[in-house]
């Protein structure tokens, strides 16, 4: 393993224990955003450490293409009793123009940390575009993750690891987003 890839795994172990009782879903994103966004230690190493292992090509960040070398992702850590049972992935999406990836629901909801790689890139959250900072889809929501304005990492906690890629597209959203 990387060096930095422990790291990372490290540094997120530690963020899970201070969020792991919290629910995902637009208040859980307003108080990342405003309590864990850019200037916080937690935000800043998630992003220097995603960033040094993606341009260095350490082999662990979004290794795995989806669609070519500009959607591709990477699980880099499992659900387990050290990561209070969060999955980890990685997933790099890069266009200028809007771009959408795989129609996927979070039966459990999501935490998505969003990296720039690209200081104009934006990645599209159940709330909006959302460039730096924190986006994080509550249970039961759907959607197609959408990029513009350059390259990001989407640095996601999924609790329990789960994710489905049986949602359709038009199907009602849970009343809570």
């Amino acid at each position: 393993m990387q060096p930095n890839h422990q790291k990372l795994l490290d540094r997120a172990f530690e963020f899970f224990a201070e969020i792991e009782d919290l629910t995902p879903g637009r208040e859980l994103e307003q108080r990342l955003n405003r309590d864990y966004g850019p200037g916080n230690p937690y935000y800043e190493d998630f992003c220097r450490l995603i960033r040094h292992g993606i341009e260095n090509q350490e082999g662990w960040v979004a290794t795995d293409e989806i669609d070519g070398s500009k959607y591709r992702r990477s699980r880099i850590c499992s659900p387990t009793d050290a990561s209070r049972y969060f999955s980890i992935t990685t997933v790099y999406m890069e266009s200028q123009d809007a771009y959408r990836g795989q129609y996927h629901a979070h039966p459990y909801g999501e935490i998505n940390c969003v990296v720039q790689l690209d200081p104009t890139a934006e990645l599209m959250g159940m709330s909006g575009w959302q460039g730096a900072g924190w986006t994080s889809p509550g249970p039961g929501t759907h959607h197609y993750p959408e990029v513009r304005g350059g390259a990001i990492i989407a640095l996601f906690f999924l609790p329990a690891g789960r994710i489905s890629y049986k949602a359709k597209p038009g199907a009602p959203q849970p009343i809570s987003i």
